[in-house]
């Protein structure tokens, strides 16, 4: 088992790295807009700075969103689910992983309005 932090997401402020690699498998921490410039944006433009994030991730380990296994997405808010699934088709192109979508009270930051985690196969 490998626990990876990139410098280039910055550095974990709690007990978490960004990414655990564990067989033929690449899992990530929960990733949000914290800290980007769509921090106060709409939940798809939130979803696609997180996504760019998991490519960083990706690309540091040799595979690439083609090869998501599984996204677990949280929201805080139901009500622009269309915006968000058009950004998700756009995102992953022919190769949408299986998913789940929990809707949840809030995020540690409350313009937040997502937060992402990924399994990779490798």
């Amino acid at each position: 088992m490998e626990r990876i932090n990139y410098p280039e997401l910055g550095l974990p402020v709690g007990p978490y790295t960004h990414a655990v690699i564990y067989g033929n498998a690449l899992y990530t921490s929960g990733f949000t807009a914290f800290g980007t410039p769509e921090q106060h944006a709409s939940i798809s433009d939130q979803a696609k700075a997180i996504f760019s994030q998991l490519e960083t991730i990706a690309k540091a380990q040799n595979t690439s969103l083609e090869n998501l296994v599984k996204v677990t997405i949280f929201v805080t808010d139901m009500t622009d689910m269309d915006s968000l699934r058009l950004a998700l088709m756009e995102i992953y192109g022919e190769h949408t992983p299986a998913s789940s979508l929990i809707k949840i009270e809030a995020l540690f930051a409350l313009e937040l309005k997502i937060e992402i985690e990924a399994i990779f196969a490798l």
